[in-house]
């Protein structure tokens, strides 16, 4: 819808993605936090599973939900706007400073999923939309920082979709991200002067 409407304008179809992303990651964390936790990243499961708060058998099937949920969300999307439903993209997203883009991207989201959490859980579901918005706009990657919607984005000939040549070291990108911030967070919320809910 944002490529279509903006007339070519990249900045206005970037901003048309950035208020759909945003908004609807709210819903659905808000949604469905009460039935999973909301877990939406195989990424983040992860974080998770390392913590010991999701057992390897959990994050398994969730990484497997996630990865058909994704798929199934482009088939949705491609089918909504009468578009062939099996695509392969062409966007070529490659180079160090996308890699590492999805590395901050990726970072950053755990680490404010985990702070979040820790002093003020009912808020998550607006930390992380609001922390993807920004993201798309302070990355040059645009913040996919989710190995599955990297693979979906794949299978899209859009404005929003990735090479699959390209795919594999965003999700290495993704994953290192993840991996660092479980540690960094881990050993920063361990060393807070504060307890939950207490302003700082």
């Amino acid at each position: 819808m944002a490529a279509e409407l903006a007339g070519g304008n990249v900045a206005l179809a970037l901003l048309g993605n950035t208020l759909a992303t945003g908004a609807i990651l709210v819903v659905l964390v808000l949604a469905l936090a009460p039935i999973s936790g909301a877990h939406l990243n195989p990424a983040v499961s992860l974080v998770f599973a390392l913590r010991r708060e999701l057992t390897l058998r959990l994050w398994l099937l969730y990484a497997t939900a996630q990865a058909a949920g994704a798929v199934a969300g482009v088939l949705l999307a491609h089918g909504m706007f009468s578009q062939p439903l099996l695509q392969f993209s062409t966007t070529v997203r490659s180079g160090p400073g996308q890699w590492l883009a999805e590395w901050v991207a990726t970072f950053g989201l755990v680490g404010t999923i985990l702070c979040v959490a820790k002093w003020r859980p009912a808020s998550v579901a607006y930390a992380v939309g609001l922390y993807i918005a920004a993201a798309y706009w302070f990355t040059s990657s645009t913040s996919f920082a989710n190995p599955a919607v990297t693979a979906a984005r794949a299978l899209s000939d859009t404005f929003a979709g990735i090479d699959a040549a390209n795919a594999p070291a965003f999700v290495i990108a993704q994953l290192t991200g993840a991996f660092v911030a479980f540690w960094f967070f881990g050993w920063l919320l361990e060393r807070s002067v504060h307890e939950p809910g207490e302003s700082a």
